[in-house]
């Protein structure tokens, strides 16, 4: 799929992780969306290395305090 946004996205995408969705934000969502998961742009750095993409996880770290 192309997407005249991808190069904007990538500047702004946080995620470690080598895959073909890289900057085309819609798959990215709805990738990770079929999984019950989050994309990494929703977790601070240091958690997104953890690949742990979980709704629960993103939950935790919101109620210590590390995702505003």
């Amino acid at each position: 799929m192309n997407c005249e946004n991808q190069k904007i996205n990538i500047q702004n995408c946080n995620c470690t992780y080598s895959c073909s969705k890289k900057g085309i934000c819609c798959e990215c969502i709805r990738y990770h969306r079929s999984l019950g998961e989050l994309p990494a742009c929703y977790f601070p750095n240091d958690a997104e290395r953890t690949y742990d993409r979980s709704i629960g996880y993103f939950v935790q770290l919101y109620k210590q305090g590390k995702i505003r």
